[in-house]
């Protein structure tokens, strides 16, 4: 089932909203990438997935997955065309139950689930500058277990570690950002992918990451 992107918003109020619910559809909009250099991840805040055990060289994204803060190319549809990333999935950071029902309006709607943060470093690889609000972290999704999370809309931007897209001006060839999504996964997920890629592209770039705790 095609997931449709959201647009980046700030946050107007205390709580966010719950814009999708967890389903059995794949569905994954993807870009197809390379595998790229190792990059360093970033170390958790507060509880994490922990790494998947990273057995040799990152895999290319057709058909297997990239470990944590590996990187891949890939290119994404931008305001002013198509803009080709390097992108680097560094860590999700995985939040309580208690957390999850703070962040909804209805606590009712987070029973079961809770708040899985992806930690996504993008790097502006050409072939021109991003001008306006950079798009490239809507290609952003946590799956739990094979099944895709809920996104949440208007989830907080200002997580440490995390930059706000809305304060990302005329991004330049060569430059980096850290940019996050947040998702509601169930509770006691045993695995987690990061995946990144443009709608209109066949293969997304995965990475695997262990079980939640």
């Amino acid at each position: 089932m095609p997931h449709m992107r959201a647009a980046w918003l700030r946050a107007a109020a205390p709580v966010a909203v719950l814009a999708l619910t967890l389903t059995a559809c794949g569905g994954t909009n993807g870009a197809a990438g390379t595998a790229g250099p190792a990059g360093a991840a970033a170390r958790p805040n507060a509880a994490a997935a922990a790494p998947a055990a990273d057995t040799g060289p990152a895999a290319p994204s057709r058909g297997g997955a990239l470990g944590p803060g590996r990187s891949g190319t890939g290119r994404y549809r931008e305001d002013a065309g198509k803009v080709t990333y390097e992108v680097a999935a560094q860590k999700v950071r995985v939040g309580t139950e208690a957390e999850a029902q703070k962040m909804v309006q209805d606590p009712k709607d987070a029973n079961g689930l809770v708040p899985a943060t992806a930690y996504v470093k993008f790097t502006n690889r050409g072939p021109s500058v991003v001008t306006g609000l950079p798009r490239v972290a809507n290609g952003t999704e946590i799956y739990a277990d094979g099944q895709r999370g809920g996104l949440l809309l208007g989830s907080p931007a200002n997580l440490p570690g995390c930059e706000d897209p809305l304060d990302i001006d005329d991004w330049a060839v060569g430059r980096s950002h850290v940019i996050c999504q947040t998702y509601m996964i169930p509770r006691g997920a045993r695995s987690l992918e990061v995946r990144w890629g443009d709608d209109d592209a066949a293969d997304p770039l995965i990475w695997r990451f262990g079980p939640t705790g």
